[in-house]
């Protein structure tokens, strides 16, 4: 049987995200041996630390609000289910080897670029759950991890 979830659920799940976004950002930081590099990963750590105070405030926004029962199928809480279990921070032992194989830049950005198109698809389908009136901030989040894979993505060009 699925598991259903309330729009608070939700967003402590985006909480999580950007928590493990942050750690990841902060482990490949202290790896890096150039110091251009440390701050470039640093400036992402941050990032992720501001959304996941954002999210924090709209979990406390939310509270226990319903999802809409369109989304409360069990197709779909299968479906959100699976996309927090195949997130590239959150799959247990895959995603600790990957950041322990991260030791170029390139292969960094590579797995930061598939983090980030994670929470990007995570937080799509987010956004068609939380009331309207929230939709417009989680659009924002949107739009700052797209700039975040596009930042990655001209840093791997400029290698």
């Amino acid at each position: 049987m699925a598991q259903f979830f309330t729009a608070g659920e939700i967003a402590k799940a985006a909480i999580e995200i950007e928590s493990r976004g942050q750690e990841f950002y902060l482990r490949v930081a202290a790896k890096a041996k150039k110091p251009e590099t440390q701050d470039f990963f640093k400036f992402f750590a941050g990032e992720e630390a501001k959304h996941r105070k954002l999210f924090e405030d709209l979990a406390k926004r939310l509270g226990p609000v319903e999802l809409p029962a369109w989304s409360t199928n069990e197709e779909y809480a299968e479906y959100l289910a699976a996309l927090l279990d195949s997130h590239a921070l959150f799959s247990g032992e895959y995603a600790e080897k990957l950041m322990s194989e991260a030791e170029d830049e390139a292969a960094a950005v590579r797995m930061a670029m598939s983090f980030e198109k994670d929470t990007i698809l995570f937080f799509n389908e987010m956004r068609e759950l939380v009331p309207d009136a929230e939709k417009g901030f989680v659009q924002h989040c949107i739009d700052e991890e797209r700039s975040h894979l596009r930042q990655l993505r001209g840093r791997l060009q400029r290698r």
